[in-house]
C-alpha cells in the first residue's frame, strides 16, 4: 500500500475523476472513495483525517496491517511518499462500505430523466435501505461523521414508508419492518398510521413550455444543466433541457423538471456579447430576465437585435466548473446498466425501478 500527501493528509491517492463519478463515505478517521463505474472489487481510495481514530482498520487491513500502518504514520509527516509492501486492503473487506457509499451516491446523483428514459428511484425506500446499511456498519462509525446517523435518514421518511408498505410488495414490507425495528432501537417515533406526504408520482414529470412573451424572438436555443450546481430531485438529467429565448429586452429561460423538488429560487444567469441578465426560477422552472449591458444599463431592443447570441453562457444554479457533458453521459450510461441488469449490490429501489413500466 502506497501513501502520499493529499491536502496535508495521508492518502492512498485521489480518484482521477470528477465528483459525479465518485462515491464517498466518511467513516471514523478517514474518507473512503470509489469510482462508481469501476470494478466493485477495486479497493477504495483512503484519505485519513485522523488515523488514530480509524480503529476499524484491522477489519480492512488485518490486525498486523493495522499495527504496521499506524506505526509508520506516527513516525512520518505527510508530504513524503510511504510504501508498505506488506499492507493491503483485504479482498471483500470493504464491500459493505462501498455499497453504502453507492447508496449515498444514488441519493445525490441518480440521473432521473423522462427524456432519456431513466426511471426515478423511490426516495423513501432508498433512504430506508441506506439507513439500514448505516446501522449495520456501526463499527466503522465510532465517531460522528456526515454519514454515520441512520436516524437522520429514517425519521423524515416514516410517513412515506408507512404508505409504500401498503402496496403489498413483500420485499418492501421486509425493509419497512426492519426500519421499524431500527426506529424502536433509535428512539424514532413511528406511528402506526400517518398521512403520507405527496410522492414523486403525484407530480408532472416535466415542465410545460409556458407562454412566450408577445413578439418575435430575437434569438433562441437550448443549454444543459450542470448537476453539481443544483440540488438533486429537481431537473431532468438529460442534455439540452434548458430552453431560452430573447424577446425584446428580456430573456425567458425554462428548465425541464422531474419533481418533487422545487426549482423556486434557484439562480439563473444568461450572458452573451456584453449583454446579460440574472434572476431566479419560479416553481414551474421558468424565469424572465431583464437584460443589461456591461455598464449595468438597461438594454434597448435595437441593441438586443444587434448582439451576437450564437454562443450564450447560461448558468442554472451555483457557479461551478469542471463538469462536462461527457461526464454526465457516462453517469447516465452507468445508471442504464444498473437498471437493465440489477446486480447483487443493487438496491431494492433500483430493482423496483427496473421492473416498472417507465
Amino acid at each position: 500500500m502506497r501513501f502520499g500527501a493529499d491536502g496535508g493528509l495521508w492518502s492512498t491517492g485521489p480518484i482521477a475523476a470528477p465528483l459525479p463519478l465518485v462515491a464517498v463515505l466518511e467513516v471514523s478517521g478517514a474518507v473512503l472513495s470509489w469510482l462508481v463505474d469501476a470494478d466493485p472489487a477495486d479497493p477504495p481510495s483512503i484519505t485519513f483525517t485522523d488515523p488514530e481514530r480509524a480503529d476499524w482498520l484491522w477489519r480492512v487491513l488485518g490486525e498486523t496491517g493495522h499495527v504496521v500502518l499506524l506505526d509508520a504514520l506516527r513516525h512520518r509527516e505527510p508530504g513524503s511518499q510511504l510504501e508498505l509492501d506488506d499492507v493491503a486492503v483485504q479482498p471483500g473487506s470493504t464491500a459493505g462500505l462501498r455499497r453504502l457509499a453507492v447508496g449515498h451516491w444514488l441519493r445525490r446523483w441518480w440521473p432521473v430523466s423522462e427524456r432519456d428514459g431513466i426511471a426515478a428511484l423511490d426516495g423513501a425506500l432508498l433512504d430506508a435501505e441506506v439507513a439500514l446499511l448505516t446501522a449495520a456498519a456501526e463499527d466503522f462509525f465510532t465517531d460522528d461523521t456526515l454519514d454515520s446517523d441512520p436516524v437522520q435518514l429514517l425519521a423524515p421518511r416514516v410517513a412515506e414508508l408507512n404508505a409504500v408498505s401498503r402496496h403489498g410488495d413483500p420485499r418492501v414490507q421486509a425493509v419497512v419492518r426492519a426500519c421499524r425495528e431500527l426506529a424502536a432501537d433509535s428512539g424514532v417515533d413511528w406511528p402506526a398510521t400517518v398521512v403520507a406526504p405527496a410522492r414523486r408520482e403525484d407530480y408532472a414529470l416535466a415542465a410545460g413550455p409556458g407562454a412566450r412573451p408577445p413578439g418575435a424572438a430575437i434569438a433562441e436555443g437550448t443549454a444543459s444543466v450542470g448537476w453539481s450546481a443544483v440540488p438533486p430531485g429537481v431537473f431532468d438529467a438529460a442534455e439540452d433541457t434548458v430552453d431560452w429565448s430573447v424577446v425584446g429586452t428580456e430573456a425567458v429561460v425554462r428548465v425541464a423538471l422531474v419533481g418533487p423538488g422545487s426549482p423556486a429560487g434557484i439562480e439563473v444567469a444568461l450572458r452573451a456579447d456584453g449583454i446579460g441578465g440574472a434572476g431566479v426560477l419560479d416553481a414551474a422552472g421558468r424565469a424572465v430576465l431583464a437584460l443589461f449591458d456591461a455598464e449595468g444599463a438597461p438594454v434597448s431592443e435595437t441593441s438586443a437585435w444587434n448582439a451576437d447570441w450564437s454562443r450564450p453562457a447560461i448558468r442554472i444554479g451555483a457557479d461551478v466548473e469542471g463538469e462536462s457533458a461527457a461526464t454526465r453521459e457516462r453517469v447516465r450510461g452507468f445508471a442504464r446498466r444498473r437498471l437493465s441488469e440489477p446486480g447483487a449490490e443493487a438496491f431494492l429501489a433500483e430493482v423496483l425501478a427496473a421492473e416498472s413500466d417507465y
